[in-house]
């Protein structure tokens, strides 16, 4: 349940005791501060973080509430605190209202009109909070790469591919159904970086396999159809822990 952090601002002094204890009862409630006029009130609102609501008497010398109250809506429109006000005359309801007032309590109040007052201020500020937005979807991994073949891009499924070579400054892109191997222009490092690695493995300084085209391995070689490739000992230690979570 949020908390609201509320201020008490009273120039009689039992009655500020009495909404600071009923605030202090109440769970969803957070006592920031308590004046005893209106210019303290305002001045300690500038040191005060996220004030959710405010308390606040009405006929008080020097500035009423109703003064302090236009002079927070003039400050921040439409945000800041809410404002419930207490005051012994009814006859201010409809100034309070017309400063957008959430509540007004008539003295004396008991706890039970405190906390009906209290309750709609934190049922406004709940509703009030921006919803939370669901994660956005992870986007989808691409399924391809466009290499570089001569003077055009072509593109090239990952499941298509076998097993790549690379060659000084070209790369062999050995594809399946026995189509003809693609020979483009660039590293096997810069390859390498384009590929899944979960779909993909280096296990040579030349050679780099599609994992799920190998159909059988030994100690120092793997098998794609009917080639077999060697496992150099640079890349066979994290070629074996990709092989024990199969063993």
């Amino acid at each position: 349940m949020k908390t609201l952090r509320c201020i008490a601002v009273d120039d009689e002094p039992l009655a500020l005791g009495l909404v600071c204890a009923f605030v202090e009862q109440t769970p969803f409630l957070e006592l920031a501060g308590r004046y005893s006029s209106g210019v303290e009130a305002l001045q300690g609102l500038h040191h005060l973080p996220d004030i959710d609501l405010i308390f606040l008497d009405i006929q008080m010398p020097d500035l009423s509430g109703l003064e302090l109250a236009r002079v927070l809506d003039r400050g921040r429109p439409g945000t800041g605190p809410r404002i419930i006000f207490t005051t012994a005359y009814n006859q201010f309801a409809l100034d309070g209202y017309r400063v957008d007032a959430l509540d007004y309590l008539v003295k004396p109040f008991n706890y039970e009109e405190f906390l009906r007052a209290a309750t709609k201020a934190h049922a406004y500020a709940t509703l009030a909070q921006p919803a939370a937005l669901p994660p956005a979807p992870p986007e989808p991994e691409e399924e391809y790469l466009f290499l570089k073949i001569e003077y055009q891009l072509v593109r090239v499924a990952f499941q298509d591919i076998l097993y790549i070579e690379g060659l000084k400054d070209y790369v062999k892109v050995h594809l399946t159904n026995g189509a003809r191997p693609l020979l483009s222009l660039t590293s096997l490092k810069v390859l390498e970086e384009k590929l899944p690695a979960r779909r993909f493995m280096r296990i040579h300084r030349s050679t780099i396999v599609a994992l799920d085209k190998i159909r059988a391995v030994t100690r120092n070689s793997v098998q794609i159809e009917e080639q077999t490739l060697p496992v150099s000992d640079q890349y066979k230690e994290a070629f074996t822990q990709f092989l024990s979570r199969w063993t």
